[in-house]
């Protein structure tokens, strides 16, 4: 049995195939997101990594920024609750999820037996969020992919004291023009979102394990300057992009067993 989660994100689209509820059959993430092309390249990918036609599948749940934009699907679920279950999945003994998107963070407290018993978002202000580091990215005419690279040459963290994204990148261009290394000044970028994130983090409550999702843990220098601010390690998977489509996959197929379990 197939069940397929998509995750429709601000900033990119993400897509799982599941097998029978445990195994991932495909899966696939596109650089684009909510009101583009990305949802339909993502499913025409995954599909065709899996070798099936969308007939196949048993359901379709959607999640994400743009989830009310996929008319397809056969049902949605939060973020917040797929996110959950993705990690959970794949993390049996995580207890507190940091996901940091596109347009917002969320930080997820979990019962030991993957029930959400909190969670604490920030979704009015761009810090600490991707679309910060964006900004920070193109201040610095540097690619954000490249980012965690040019953190890891830093010898300093320079201080970036502004918490708001306007304040920041004005506070960047001034270090830019004292000749701060761009390296010294990158890290320093890194630890304003940390600090902005272990704000949240410690509003939920730190509990081991700690892993995080999304796009922006991939960023190795925003994972160092965020453990060391939440005095913990931090797991980092390679699928840390696609835990939410996994989330959406699994009710997906979790929906299809209550429906069996009727008959």
């Amino acid at each position: 049995m197939l069940t397929m989660g998509v995750d429709i994100g601000s900033t990119a689209c993400k897509c799982v195939i599941l097998e029978n509820g445990t195994n991932i059959a495909a899966k696939a993430v596109v650089p684009l997101g909510t009101g583009t092309k990305g949802v339909s390249e993502v499913v025409e990918i995954a599909l065709k990594l899996a070798n099936v036609q969308r007939s196949e599948l048993a359901l379709v749940y959607v999640t994400g920024y743009g989830r009310f934009n996929f008319p397809e699907a056969d049902g949605q679920r939060s973020e917040l609750s797929c996110h959950a279950k993705g990690m959970k999945f794949l993390v049996p003994d995580v207890r507190t999820i940091i996901d940091i998107g596109g347009q917002d963070v969320k930080v997820l407290s979990l019962a030991p037996n993957g029930q959400m018993t909190n969670f604490i978002m920030n979704d009015k202000c761009a810090a600490g969020t991707g679309r910060f580091l964006d900004v920070m990215a193109g201040i610095l005419d540097k690619k954000t992919s490249e980012l965690g690279d040019i953190d890891a040459k830093a010898k300093e963290v320079a201080s970036i004291s502004s918490t708001c994204t306007v304040f920041a990148e004005s506070e960047v261009i001034s270090k830019l023009s004292a000749n701060v290394p761009l390296p010294d000044l990158v890290a320093g970028i890194h630890a304003s979102v940390a600090k902005r994130v272990a704000g949240l983090v410690f509003r939920a409550g730190v509990v081991q394990k700690v892993a995080m999702s999304g796009g922006v843990a991939l960023n190795k220098g925003v994972v160092r300057a965020l453990a060391k601010e939440i005095h913990s390690e931090i797991i980092i998977l390679d699928d840390c992009q696609i835990i939410g489509a996994l989330g959406a996959a699994l009710y997906a197929y979790q929906e299809i067993m209550k429906q069996k379990n009727k008959e």
